[in-house]
């Protein structure tokens, strides 16, 4: 749980958590020192228990009086009843049980404490991505300045692989950015002047010069960090599996101990009900649970950040995918090759993929490989020339080769407009041969070969009512790949700010999962039931999601979502069944059958069993997803 979202009836989240982690590294110390003076050396009653009453006084007091804040706001869980017990374990002399309660209970949030992120690593990782200063250009002198210098209509130099500092206009320079991380568009985007460039986004190897439109306080990306601190700040707090099992089983157990001490007239019966009743089911065979699934996925290349993760994802009824890189592999592919009348199809691609052989635009990886596939013929390319922003053009087997766009060939020849086809959905580029129109190839983001079959897995095998595809990108495209992998719920050219929005409209009526890779996608993260980041294109999206994805494959989210099932099995088969058991020994305590010592130990076999039991979820197993990844889409 995030600093900003800690639990209110504790103290703040990190210095708790650190605080928890020293209690039980002390408590074992001074139970062993306890071991050692009782079996190895023999010394007094009084020297054996200094030990213990140490632990009681230095570590169960803050734990106690953490319990009693919680009382306070009524908050009933399991960690409640393990605070009674260590209270009643001190006033009745059994200092060696309290002190065992006092490292339960401190111990197994501290088995957590490292998988739990704090929301000042995202907003952090936000800031580190920004540039510390910018050039503003004055008359032949280039100064640099800090960002929350720069004024409206400044002039700011923006050299290669910068990142920009502000929304602003080009004035001077060709070039391209990736702009993928703010608008989940795959590609290079060209730079002319007159081109709008947004904070955030990466300059690539031309130098540009822009004119600043906004203050970077009120720029693109410090409206995304804006949006990310509200999020953070209004996220509701998960309630734990362990709590909600402990909201009913410790005010039973209180229950019948007070009835039995006041049938009985005997105190003794009282701690022996709350010896048997202390939940380590709850707060050891739980967590066990947890930190074995964490393995589990973590050999499978899946990496859990918050545990409430794997508590919550098989309990989500809805799911909603950004498009670029998520169902897509964020890589653009030639779909369409429209020729010109009286040239042939793969004598033009054999004189284009030639050309393109020389090229770093990302469109001409499509180009090559589609010429592989054709088995097209390469020719030696000279005269080439890629003026940044300009297309590129060259000699190729004795013809003139031009590859651009359909807005620069209008400018230069008006009267192609007629011959060229309409314009589509995806990016283009225009190839003409010898001054002559030849054709026009379309690009789109490729799909994912497994998509279509997970997507239409998602609601007969996890329960999954509603898949929504949310994202940046223009409509043609969102709408494209709907089809492709069988969405229905489509919303495109959406800002963070209204992914959000959806978000938390959605989160309000049920728990739901978003999966996404680019900086616009983590306010979204951050504000979904589970957040599932793919891969490790940005910092600040892993820092914002709960779940990372190593590899970027759908076949993980099933598996991520079949280990959460197992996970909760599992841990409510340790936690209920030793809870079960403890409620027989309560009742055996209740009537004098089983007194305080016999309790413990019968306590002790309900723990063993219950904490095996949980160990079984690390066990690797051969297979954890349940559909045809190679059904074609």
């Amino acid at each position: 749980m995030s600093v900003l979202n800690s639990n209110p009836s504790k103290p703040s989240s990190a210095v708790w958590k650190s605080l928890e982690t020293l209690i039980a590294i002390f408590t074992i110390i001074m139970i062993t020192a306890h071991l050692i003076l009782r079996f190895g050396t023999g010394s007094s009653e009084l020297v054996q228990n200094l030990p213990l009453w140490s632990v009681l006084a230095l570590g169960g007091t803050p734990l106690v009086w953490g319990l009693l804040v919680k009382m306070v706001h009524r908050e009933f869980g399991s960690d409640l009843l393990a605070g009674i017990s260590i209270v009643v374990s001190a006033l009745l002399d059994e200092y060696l049980a309290g002190s065992l309660v006092v490292l339960m209970l401190s111990g197994g949030e501290a088995l957590e404490a490292y998988a739990v992120r704090s929301a000042s690593s995202v907003l952090q990782a936000l800031s580190n991505r920004m540039p510390a200063v910018a050039h503003k250009k004055t008359d032949a002198d280039i100064d640099d300045i800090s960002l929350d210098q720069i004024a409206i209509n400044d002039t700011i130099a923006l050299f290669p692989h910068e990142i920009c500092p502000v929304d602003g206009i080009v004035i001077e320079g060709h070039g391209v950015m990736d702009e993928s991380y703010l608008t989940g568009e795959p590609y290079m985007m060209s730079k002319t002047p007159g081109s709008q460039v947004l904070s955030g986004a990466i300059n690539g190897e031309a130098a540009l010069v822009i004119r600043a439109e906004k203050r970077a306080v009120d720029s693109r990306y410090a409206k995304i960090m804006q949006v990310m601190q509200t999020s953070e700040q209004h996220r509701p707090r998960m309630r734990r599996l362990a709590d909600r099992l402990g909201a009913w089983y410790t005010p039973l157990a209180v229950l019948i101990g007070l009835a039995a001490w006041g049938l009985s007239g005997e105190p003794v019966r009282f701690l022996a009900v709350m010896v048997v009743a202390t939940p380590c089911p709850l707060l050891i065979a739980i967590p066990v649970a947890i930190i074995g699934s964490i393995s589990l996925a973590a050999r499978r290349a899946i990496i859990v950040r918050d545990p409430t993760a794997l508590e919550t994802a098989d309990t989500c009824r809805v799911i909603i995918f950004d498009k670029t890189g998520t169902l897509t592999y964020g890589e653009p592919h030639l779909t369409d090759q429209l020729c010109a009348p009286g040239f042939d199809p793969l004598e033009v691609l054999s004189l284009v993929g030639s050309l393109e052989r020389f090229s770093k635009h990302p469109l001409a990886g499509a180009i090559l490989k589609t010429m592989q596939e054709a088995n097209a013929v390469s020719h030696e390319a000279t005269e080439i020339s890629e003026p940044p922003g300009q297309g590129m053009q060259g000699t190729v087997a004795g013809h003139s080769v031009q590859i651009t766009s359909r807005k620069k060939l209008l400018k230069q020849q008006p009267d192609l407009e007629t011959q060229l086809p309409p314009q589509a959905g995806g990016l283009e580029c225009v190839n003409l041969i010898d001054d002559q129109y030849a054709s026009i190839y379309r690009f789109r983001d490729t799909p994912r070969t497994d998509g279509h079959s997970f997507i239409s897995h998602l609601s007969p095998r996890h329960q999954i009512q509603k898949t929504m595809l949310v994202s940046g990108d223009r409509e043609s495209e969102v709408r494209y790949l709907a089809e492709q992998v069988g969405i229905e719920n489509v919303y495109f050219s959406q800002s963070p700010e209204q992914k959000l929005e959806i978000v938390n409209a959605e989160t309000s009526q049920a728990n739901t999962i978003f999966v996404g890779d680019g900086i616009n996608d983590a306010p979204a993260l951050i504000a979904a039931t589970v957040g599932m980041a793919f891969g490790q294109n940005s910092d600040v999206t892993t820092e914002a999601a709960d779940v990372i994805v190593m590899d970027s494959s759908l076949q993980k989210i099933d598996e991520f979502l079949h280990i959460s099932r197992r996970m909760r099995r599992i841990a409510l088969q340790s936690a209920i069944g030793g809870m079960a058991l403890s409620m027989l020994g309560m009742l055996l305590a209740a009537f004098g059958y089983l007194p305080p010592v016999a309790g413990a130990l019968s306590q002790e076999v309900i723990d063993v069993l219950a904490v095996l039991n949980a160990l079984r979820v690390a066990i690797p197993l051969k297979a954890l997803i349940d559909f045809n990844p190679e059904r074609p889409v």
